[in-house]
């Protein structure tokens, strides 16, 4: 019978003070910038655009998350960035080179975790440290992940042997372990409960605290992409608009995170972005002396 680890009843995932420090970044993060950027693809019933004259400048260390209706390019973004698809026109840059396909400044996760059933999650892990990591370096390297996201204890199970949970943090520490300058996250949370999901979202945020880097997530989830955020991007569909861009509003995120998820001036922007996505909220915005008070 198959042993199975659950999720602890507390938050896990705070950066702990261990024995193996964690390895310093040989440079300061990199910011992305995507010239008038377009994706299209040719059909039966001819051209489709996906992406049209996106335009796009991430800071370095900046978290941007995407939302927009299903069909907007949402996941092509995050493909022509990662460097697994190229742009029909424009240019993307990474810092200060252009993006001629994948780059090991880059790493992707996805919504599931994608784990290697048969390797325990501590060589899980270790699948995404650069090549030619010595082995005292990437064995301290895959513990300090593995603290970081509080899998320490289990870092000898197999996927099947934990819960969907942990088995994303595994995914996420995977992704880290090359200490990229640009994490991208396509819908990383979507497949979890709701009450793991906001453990994950706050883990997410501590391990940005810990090892900072510019971060572009993709969700369909607008609480989450406000919680997290410093930036809120809208997508339009360009099956309903032949004229305009991709990049129906670009919205700063007020505050510091981590953010009050009740706070008002985030349920306003929520609101006004679900109204973007098509969805009436009856929502009324509070007064000035509402929100001072």
């Amino acid at each position: 019978m198959t042993s199975t680890a659950t999720e602890p009843d507390t938050r896990t995932g705070a950066p702990r003070t261990t024995s193996a420090a964690a390895p310093a970044r040989r440079t300061a993060p990199d910011g992305v910038r995507l010239e008038a950027v377009a994706r299209g693809f040719d059909g039966p019933q001819g051209r489709h655009e996906v992406l049209r004259d996106l335009d796009l400048d991430l800071g370095a260390g900046e978290i941007a998350a995407v939302v927009g209706p299903s069909g907007c390019g949402k996941s092509t973004l995050l493909r022509l960035v990662a460097g697994l698809d190229r742009p029909s026109a424009g240019e993307i840059r990474l810092g200060d080179s252009p993006l001629r396909g994948t780059d090991p400044r880059t790493a992707v996760a996805f919504q599931e975790p994608r784990l290697l059933p048969w390797r325990t999650l501590e060589k899980n892990v270790a699948l995404g440290l650069p090549r030619g990591t010595g082995r005292a370096e990437g064995r301290d390297r895959v513990r300090h992940l593995l603290q970081l996201v509080g899998l320490e204890h289990a870092a000898a199970l197999r996927p099947r042997e934990v819960s969907g949970g942990m088995a994303q943090r595994a995914s996420l520490a995977r992704a880290l372990a090359r200490s990229p300058e640009v994490l991208l996250l396509d819908e990383p949370f979507g497949a979890l409960d709701a009450l793991t999901r906001l453990r994950m979202q706050d883990l997410l945020l501590e391990i940005h605290a810990a090892e900072p880097t510019t971060v572009l997530v993709v969700t369909h989830d607008v609480e989450e992409a406000l919680y997290l955020a410093d930036r809120v991007l809208l997508l339009r569909s360009l099956r309903e608009d032949s004229v305009s861009g991709s990049i129906a509003r670009d919205l700063d995120v007020p505050g510091t995170r981590p953010r009050d998820r009740a706070d008002r001036e985030l349920a306003a922007l929520r609101a006004e972005l679900l109204e973007g996505l098509g969805v009436h909220t009856h929502h009324t915005a509070p007064t000035p002396s509402e929100i001072s008070s």
